[in-house]
């Protein structure tokens, strides 16, 4: 991937009911949210390549590096998904998809 064009969406996912509007706010403060955590746009589709292959990985190859990266896109993620919901009230079972465009 030439990351020089690298770019990423964001769709929040099992939230019924929620106006267009609303759900346009939150996906787009997730996706800032998500890039300043990581740095940059490109940064945030390489990490996401990234951590779609570690799920491929067996364990035994699953280095300490691999373990950090790994838990700064968790936490990235989970201050993406606080931002994006935030104001929204119950949103039981939704999730936030993210996937380079």
């Amino acid at each position: 991937m030439d990351t020089a064009e690298a770019t990423f969406t964001v769709s929040l996912c099992d939230f019924d009911g929620l106006p267009d509007a609303a759900r346009a706010k939150a996906e787009e403060r997730y996706a800032k949210t998500l890039t300043r955590q990581l740095g940059s746009t490109e940064q945030v589709c390489a990490t996401l390549q990234w951590a779609q292959r570690l799920e491929e990985e067996p364990p035994e190859e699953i280095t300490e590096e691999i373990k950090t990266g790994f838990a700064r896109w968790m936490k990235a993620v989970r201050a993406a998904t606080e931002a994006g919901m935030q104001g929204l009230g119950e949103g039981e079972g939704s999730f936030f998809e993210i996937r380079s465009a």
